[in-house]
């Protein structure tokens, strides 16, 4: 899913993580391969092992040895006006440290004992009698990874009863409920835990592998059909019917972030999520969609011709696309540094544009003009993980380069990140016209040859990458070969 701005954002030099991926592996686990990730899947989601790593980390950027780490998750709510519960999603630093995927629990880490505690909900019978019996204790011990559970009424006395004279709390501000008190704490710490929690979840364990391996699989599926469908659909909302369908039907009942299902100009608006418009004479569909399994998300663009036919123009797009894609992937291993790899994808952006007449001059002069991000102008990936836009990636939304200012990723990749790597080229009006009027940028664009490439709308591909010592593991197996697509689409 393409990178939007959200806000301004301050630089953070991306620094060296105080910690290694061997950390978050369990006994040197296997990052595990496409065919065995039920297999890791059978175990428990390594809840112990992800509150260890982050309170060594807090010790080991000075905090207290002796401290508890305090997490509460999304609470239940009605939606307004209405007495009907709201949909539910889970706090994502909760489930890095507990796997429990129910409202209204809390959890504590001991750092000194390394005990891990979750609290849920108790029984209310009258919730029994609408909505049957919930998750027991006993359930939630056999269920979850952690050394004890019990229920939420016990929270206050437990924090009371288990908190070391002077210690500290660490918490994450605006998710502390009123009537939890750490009065018995001698300091509270609102600062410390969320990033460090951002920075864990950059590297992702065996576990984790597999939940993004799964979420592929399935959407992989669901794009499969989608594409035998495309040459009968009248509207883009069937499309997107049967991406939601068919992920349903495998069990995998959430989406990652709302699907972008985009025919023709549609596509040249980076997160465009109408996806109601009728389908009729467009050629590409850009269709960007993703399940999530057990909160892990998978995250896949694909675009290609809606009646298994490319045009002689959106064929030369998509060719520099998957090229942009290519040589970027092959790049990548640990401490490589995303910056470069970013700027690899334009070089060939502007080399591809220039051998269709699109741009004109020097590359060095387009370069330094920056005229290519009138054609690119999202960042080339960005972190997955629980989030779609995963934590830890240090974007500078403030940066005066254009180039770089939507990279959502700074700095080097280490190994166990797992990150986006969807280029794209969209020829979207909004963009391009203003460069068009430019004094500066009109001459290197060439206003003929562009008329032919509006219908177009944009391209797009992406896949999921596992970062590795020596290279890379593609995570995702969707098709993406223009010859494949087009045998799909006219088989489908």
């Amino acid at each position: 899913m393409t990178i939007r701005r959200l806000k301004h954002t301050a630089h953070i030099h991306h620094k060296p993580y105080p910690f290694s991926i061997s950390d978050l592996q369990q006994n040197g686990a296997e990052m595990g391969t496409a065919e065995n990730y039920d297999e890791v899947l059978k175990g428990k989601y390594p809840a112990k092992a992800h509150a260890k790593a982050v309170a060594e980390a807090i010790v080991k950027a000075g905090g207290d040895k002796e401290g508890t780490v305090y997490l509460e998750g999304q609470k239940s709510k009605l939606i307004e006006d209405n007495d009907e519960e709201a949909p539910f999603r889970q706090r994502r630093f909760f489930f890095y440290l507990s796997g429990c995927n129910l409202p209204d629990s809390y959890l504590t880490y001991d750092i000194k004992a390394e005990k891990l505690t979750l609290f849920i909900p108790p029984i209310d019978p009258e919730d029994v009698i609408w909505s049957g019996l919930p998750m027991s204790v006993e359930e939630a011990k056999e269920a979850f990874d952690v050394d004890s559970v019990t229920t939420t009424n016990e929270v206050n006395s437990y924090l009371t009863s288990s908190s070391t004279p002077k210690s500290t709390i660490y918490a994450i501000p605006d998710q502390i409920s009123d009537h939890i008190t750490f009065l018995s704490y001698n300091e509270k710490d609102l600062t410390t835990l969320k990033p460090t929690i951002e920075k864990c979840r950059v590297f992702k364990d065996a576990y984790e592998v597999a939940l993004i391996r799964k979420a592929n699989a399935i959407s992989t599926t669901a794009h499969i059909n989608v594409m035998k469908a495309a040459s009968r659909a009248k509207t883009e909302a069937e499309l997107e019917a049967i991406f939601i369908k068919s992920c349903i039907e495998q069990n995998a009942k959430e989406q990652a972030y709302h699907s972008i299902v985009a025919a023709g100009e549609n596509g040249a608006t980076l997160h465009y999520v109408k996806n109601d418009a009728p389908i009729t004479t467009q050629n590409l569909l850009l269709l960007d969609a993703g399940c999530q399994v057990d909160c892990y998300a998978s995250d896949i663009t694909r675009t290609f011709p809606l009646k298994g036919e490319f045009t002689q123009e959106s064929r030369a797009i998509y060719d520099i696309v998957l090229e942009m894609q290519r040589q970027c992937t092959e790049v990548l291993k640990e401490g490589v540094v995303w910056d470069d790899v970013h700027l690899l994808a334009h070089k060939i952006c502007i080399a591809g544009l220039l051998k269709l007449g699109i741009l004109k001059g020097s590359p060095e002069e387009l370069l330094a003009a920056r005229t290519s991000v009138a054609f690119f102008p999202h960042g080339l990936g960005h972190y997955l993980g629980m989030d779609t836009h995963d934590t830890g990636g240090n974007p500078n939304y403030a940066d005066k380069d254009s180039m770089y200012r939507y990279l959502r990723v700074r700095g080097e990749l280490p190994a166990g990140s797992v990150i986006t790597v969807e280029p794209g080229i969209y020829f979207c009006r909004f963009i391009v016209e203003p460069y068009l009027r430019d004094e500066g940028q009109r001459g290197y664009i060439d206003e003929g040859v562009l008329e032919r490439f509006w219908s177009v709308g944009g391209v797009r591909i992406e896949d999921n990458i596992l970062i590795t010592k020596d290279g890379y593991e593609n995570l995702t197996p969707t098709p993406k070969e223009a010859d494949e697509l087009i045998r799909i689409i006219k088989t489908g």
